[in-house]
C-alpha cells in the first residue's frame, strides 16, 4: 500500500498520520510494524520512527506483516468477571496476576485466562501476546480492567484512552500527608537514568503524565487518597507519588525501605472505578468494585 502526504497533514507524527488512513488497525499494531520495517520509503529506507514527522509530497510504503498465530495456550484461571457482552468484558484483577506473557511470566496469566474464557474469538485482537488487551495494571495492583472481544471494540477503546475520554479512579495508601492534600501532578515520565528497570520523572525525552490526587483521610503517618488518571503511563501513580516524597505503602521499588509494612505485602493501589464509552451502542458505563481484603485489612489497621 502506498501513501502519499498531503499539504495538510504536513508535520504530523508518522503513526498517528497512518492511524487515520488505517482505520481497522490500532496506533499500537501500526506502532509495531514501523519498528519491525513494515512501513518505509519507497527506495527502501526503514528504520523509521513512529514520533517523526511527515512531510508534505512523502510517499510511505506499507507492508502489513502476516498475522501469525499465537502460541499461547488457553489456561483455565479463575476470573472474577464484572460485567460482559460481545464487545467487551471488564474484569476485577487480583493482587499478583500478571496481566500478559513477558519473561518470567509464560503462563497463569490474565491473558491466558481470557483465552480459555473467551474462546478462539479472542485471538488476532491487538498485539499477537496482548490479545484484546487495550490498557494494563502492575502486576501486584488490583482492579478494573476492561478488555475488547472484537477489532472493532479495540480500536474503539484505544481510541477512548487517547482522547482520554475513558476515566480511571485508584485509591490508594500514601506515606505521610501529601501537600497540598489535593492537586494535580503534571511531569515527564520516562526510564530512569540510573536504574533502568524503573520508571522516573525526567526532564526530558519522557512521555506526559497526569495524575489528579486528593487525600480522603490521615491516620497518623499514612493517608488514604485517590487518584485520577489523565494519562496511562508505566507505574504512573506509583512513580508520581514517589516524586512528591510520599511513595505507596508497601512499594518495594519505588517506595523503598521505608514503605514497607506487615500491614500490607504489596503496594497499596487498588483500581477501584472504571468509565468508558460502550463500543456498540455508545452508551456512557461505569463500573465499580470493592477493596480487596488485604486493602481493607491494611486500612483498618491503619485506623486503628
Amino acid at each position: 500500500m502506498l501513501f502519499t502526504v498531503p499539504p495538510k497533514d504536513h508535520g504530523e507524527r508518522l503513526d498517528l498520520w497512518l492511524s487515520t488512513l488505517l482505520p481497522h488497525h490500532s496506533r499500537s499494531q501500526i506502532q509495531r510494524w514501523i519498528r519491525e520495517g513494515a512501513v518505509a520509503l519507497p527506495h527502501g529506507t526503514v528504520g523509521l520512527r513512529s514520533s517523526q514527522r511527515i512531510e508534505q509530497g512523502q510517499t510511505f510504503v506499507v507492508t502489513p506483516p502476516e498475522i501469525r498465530p499465537t502460541a499461547l495456550v488457553p489456561e483455565i484461571v479463575p476470573l472474577d468477571v464484572v460485567f460482559e457482552d460481545e464487545a467487551i468484558v471488564v474484569v476485577n484483577k487480583p493482587a499478583g496476576m500478571v496481566v500478559h506473557p513477558a519473561v518470567g511470566h509464560r503462563s497463569g496469566t490474565l491473558v491466558h485466562a481470557l483465552l480459555a474464557h473467551c474462546g478462539e474469538s479472542l485471538r488476532g485482537i491487538g498485539d499477537i501476546q496482548r490479545p484484546g488487551i487495550v490498557h494494563r495494571l502492575d502486576k501486584d495492583t488490583s482492579g478494573l480492567m476492561v478488555v475488547a472481544k472484537t477489532a472493532g471494540a479495540h480500536r474503539h477503546l484505544v481510541g477512548q484512552f487517547q482522547d482520554r475520554s475513558l476515566k480511571r479512579t485508584y485509591h490508594a495508601l500514601c506515606l505521610g500527608t501529601p501537600q497540598p492534600p489535593k492537586g494535580t501532578i503534571a511531569t515527564l515520565i520516562g526510564r530512569s537514568p540510573t536504574h533502568r528497570q524503573k520508571m522516573a520523572v525526567v526532564a526530558k525525552n519522557g512521555k506526559e503524565a497526569i495524575t489528579h490526587y486528593e487525600t480522603l483521610k490521615t491516620f497518623g503517618d499514612r493517608s488514604l487518597i485517590v487518584c485520577h488518571l489523565d494519562t496511562g503511563r508505566t507505574h504512573q501513580i506509583r512513580v508520581h507519588l514517589h516524586h512528591i516524597g510520599h511513595p505507596l505503602l508497601g512499594d518495594p521499588v519505588y517506595g523503598g525501605r521505608r514503605s514497607q509494612t506487615p500491614l500490607i505485602q504489596r503496594q497499596a493501589l487498588h483500581a477501584s472505578q472504571l468509565s468508558l464509552m460502550h463500543p456498540l451502542t455508545q452508551k456512557d458505563m461505569h463500573f465499580s468494585c470493592p477493596w480487596p481484603q488485604d486493602f481493607i485489612d491494611a486500612v483498618g489497621e491503619t485506623v486503628s
